[in-house]
């Protein structure tokens, strides 16, 4: 089974959804992983502030952390070979590197959006999810409770 790795910046939880600015991108790529998942494939991430041991003890990842430093991240390896910098995958690459037969539908399916609201009101954030929990969102900015 292909294993695919995403190593990130620092967030302030495990997923990044949380806080005053939630990052539509983050949502997007939480939930095109949650996917590829629930399709069989292998994803892992590795959020920087919370599990620095990970960069540590990957060879491509902390190279990388020393050659382009945090702002070049994020950095996806599949089967420990970089396969992308910078940004975060697609659903559809990451249903290609998980060798998915559904990758075609995946590029069809719209990715998560952030709900809208009136001008003026005040920002509604995503739930947290008990994988969230799992990885210590509750504590996330400072212990506030965001999520």
């Amino acid at each position: 089974m292909t294993n695919i790795q995403i190593f990130e910046p620092g967030l302030c939880c495990g997923t990044g959804i949380c806080g005053v600015d939630v990052d539509q991108q983050l949502i997007t790529f939480s939930a095109d992983m949650d996917w590829v998942r629930t399709e069989g494939g292998n994803v892992s991430r590795f959020n920087l502030a919370q599990e620095p041991s990970a960069f540590a003890e990957n060879d491509t990842a902390r190279t990388f952390l020393h050659a382009a430093g945090e702002e070049g991240l994020p950095v996806v390896l599949v089967d420990g070979a970089t396969v992308l910098t910078g940004r975060y995958p697609t659903r559809a690459e990451l249903a290609r590197w998980a060798e998915l037969d559904s990758a075609p539908g995946a590029a069809a399916t719209p990715p998560a959006t952030a709900p809208t609201q009136p001008e003026g009101s005040p920002r509604l954030l995503p739930m947290a999810t008990a994988a969230d929990a799992e990885q210590g969102a509750s504590a996330c900015c400072g212990g506030t409770s965001c999520c």
